[in-house]
């Protein structure tokens, strides 16, 4: 098969973003390694060398100074023996994933699979397993797209600032080698795992200088994609917002989203505490997570959740029941986020979550808040608090879209009248699930 996808703008902003992606709306993220160890949190192989970090100081009163213990020496300590992939995977689809995505590298370029480019990696160091392929095998026997994240393009100058630290070569090299190690990383990431999905953490590499490295590895995505499927089915992600560079994947917003429906799919990556395991976390609840979906998904987004593992591999007591209850939600209400896509607006009420920079807290929502999907002649409006009342008022139909029934998802048919562009339907007693209930409003066919 001929190639479909050259290495440049113009032929990659042909990409059309693949439907199993547009419908799935949900996955989760296993964002792990060896920085887990230390269960104190993101970064902590770049601050622990940083004096005057909390992490430097907990690993100063941990495991000594960093000069005399250091990242190579807790990656030996990351040994992974509760890891249990298939049992996560089972946790993982029950709670409502559509997609998983493993992590192949984060800044510190330790590799988490048998790496032909960098031999300091999960089989040869740390574990002793190839954590990815034991990922990807898992996600292929429940069926579910397996996509992999690269966080090696801002590595060079992550660890180039750090002072004192035993890190290996290639550190300090210069950019073009650089650019070389992370496309010959990158595609060797591709030829060996054949994902759905590839994410970069950051902008699409090298823009500041050549984006060449950034579109050779694209296509080769999308080609290989094309190769194995007959046409592609290969979704790149990246964080420049720009129409003119994020057109060549699905553009992904660490921690926020977009105020309105983005005329292209789009996704949230988040996390349900930090990005490591870190002891001083206070999670969000399975509450804030769905209302954040709910929201994100009325606008034509996916959110990536990562739920944070131990350095064993296992979930504590606390994530575990924040999935049992997302799953719980999704049993009920999923038929309003699987396979939907934006109504004419993604929703009515005075409030809204609040988009500037990382911020994610929860919003203090009203029973006149609701959000909006549609699956042919149903739109599903989500009531993100319970009203006192005992109704439902939604005022943005318009006066041609006609109720014929309306359905309260876990409860069944409810009452309902509908005059002067006004929806009001009388809610029973008891709500069937705990947060953003949601009506299916089936509309009247001519």
């Amino acid at each position: 098969m001929t190639n479909t996808f050259e290495s440049s703008f113009e032929s990659l902003r042909t990409f059309q973003c693949p439907e199993w992606f547009r419908d799935a709306k949900f996955g989760i993220w296993s964002h792990w390694g060896p920085q887990a160890v230390p269960r104190y949190g993101d970064w902590y192989a770049r601050h622990m060398y940083r004096e005057g970090s909390d992490q430097y100081r907990y690993h100063l009163r941990t495991y000594g100074p960093p000069s005399q213990f250091g990242y190579e020496d807790v990656v030996r300590l990351w040994k992974a023996e509760r890891f249990d992939p298939d049992a996560l995977m089972e946790q993982f689809v029950a709670a409502g994933a559509r997609y998983f995505v493993a992590q192949t590298v984060h800044h510190d370029n330790f590799f988490n699979y048998d790496s032909a480019v960098n031999p300091w990696n999960s089989v040869k160091a740390g574990p002793g397993k190839d954590i990815v392929a034991l990922w990807k095998a898992a996600a292929d026997a429940h069926g579910l797209p397996f996509g992999i994240t690269e966080h090696l393009g801002a590595s060079y100058t992550w660890m180039k600032a750090t002072e004192g630290g035993e890190v290996p070569d290639p550190w300090y090299t210069d950019d073009p080698a650089w650019h070389h190690y992370w496309l010959e990383s990158v595609t060797e990431m591709i030829d060996r795992f054949q994902p759905d999905l590839l994410y970069s953490d950051g902008a699409l590499p090298f823009g500041e200088v050549d984006y060449t490295p950034g579109l050779r590895a694209v296509s080769h995505l999308y080609n290989t994609s094309a190769q194995v499927h007959g046409a592609n089915r290969a979704v790149y992600q990246q964080k420049d917002r720009r129409p003119e560079i994020s057109a060549v994947g699905v553009m992904d917003i660490e921690r926020s989203q977009i105020p309105a429906i983005g005329a292209a799919p789009w996704q949230t990556d988040t996390s349900i505490g930090d990005w490591f395991y870190n002891v001083r976390d206070v999670y969000k609840t399975a509450g804030h997570v769905v209302e954040m979906l709910v929201d994100i998904v009325s606008k034509n987004g996916n959110l990536l959740l990562n739920v944070p593992q131990l350095p064993d591999g296992s979930l504590d007591l606390e994530c575990t029941r924040i999935l049992e209850d997302l799953g719980a939600w999704m049993r009920v209400c999923g038929e309003g986020i699987y396979g939907t896509r934006p109504f004419r607006v993604f929703g009515e009420g005075p409030r809204s979550v609040v988009i500037d920079g990382f911020t994610e807290d929860r919003v203090n929502w009203t029973s006149s808040d609701f959000r909006f999907t549609r699956r042919d002649n149903t739109v599903y409006a989500f009531q993100l608090a319970w009203p006192d009342d005992g109704r439902a008022v939604i005022r943005s139909l318009a006066g041609h879209e006609s109720v014929a029934g309306v359905r309260l998802l876990g409860h069944g048919p409810v009452d309902f009248e509908q005059a002067h562009g006004t929806l009001v339907v009388r809610l029973p007693d008891k709500q069937p699930v705990e947060f953003a209930n949601c009506l299916a409003l089936d509309l009247a066919t001519e």
